[in-house]
Formats: structure tokens, C-alpha cells, sequence
């Protein structure tokens, strides 16, 4: 039998304001720093389209997703200084989501739950 599959991802859209891609930019370059420390962290980091940006993110599961939720809080903040929040998706087995749902209600538009697949 594999592996329990307890892991969560975060899928947050932003939208960058005109004129400020540079420095939504170097926002989340310092929450790439910060997150390369996350023991609980799989994977991190920000895609770009435009002035239309995805941050790809994958944790051990729900504690480990609300830790990181902690630490980058200040830093999310800022960002939004210069991008507006569009849609953010969680995703993973419901036993983690569980945890997250409520901490992280305000931000999420959207909690999918794992039906079927595997982790390695």
C-alpha cells in the first residue's frame, strides 16, 4: 500500500497594479527566502503571465501549510500592496483541510478535496 497522502497545496491568484510588477516582484522573491526555511514546505514559488501571477505551493500537510500561512502573513500583506488577491485555491484530503479551513477562510475562495490518486 503507498503512502497516506496528507499533502496540501495552495494555488493564490494575483493580479498585479499597473506599474508596480517590479516591486510585487521583489516581495516574492523575499517569500521565497522565507519559505526555502519551511521544513514543511514541498515546493514554492511564482509563475508570471503578464501582469498575472500564480504562486505554486505544495506542504506536508495542513499544519505545515498553516505555519507557512504564519510566517509570510506580514510579507502577503505587503504584496498586496501592489496586487490584488483574485482567487486562491486549497487543495488536499479532507482530514487537513479540516484544519485550514477556518484560518484561512477570508483568503480562500476555493477548498478542493482529494478524491483519488497517489503520492510517492
Amino acid at each position: 500500500m503507498g503512502t497516506q497522502d496528507t499533502c496540501c497545496s495552495i494555488h493564490p491568484y494575483f493580479t498585479v497594479k499597473e506599474g508596480r510588477l517590479e516591486e510585487f516582484k521583489a516581495v516574492c522573491e523575499r517569500m521565497v527566502a522565507a519559505t526555502s526555511e519551511e521544513p514543511g514546505c514541498l515546493y514554492y514559488g511564482f509563475t508570471f503571465d503578464g501582469q498575472e501571477a500564480l504562486c505554486r505551493e505544495g506542504y506536508v500537510d495542513g499544519d505545515a501549510l498553516l505555519a507557512h500561512a504564519k510566517r509570510v502573513g506580514p510579507l502577503l500583506e505587503e504584496a498586496m500592496q501592489y496586487a490584488d488577491l483574485t482567487r486562491m485555491e486549497v487543495q488536499g484530503p479532507e482530514e487537513e483541510l479540516a484544519k485550514v479551513r477556518g484560518p484561512l477562510a477570508d483568503l480562500a475562495s476555493q477548498f478542493y478535496v482529494l478524491h483519488s490518486g497517489f503520492r510517492r
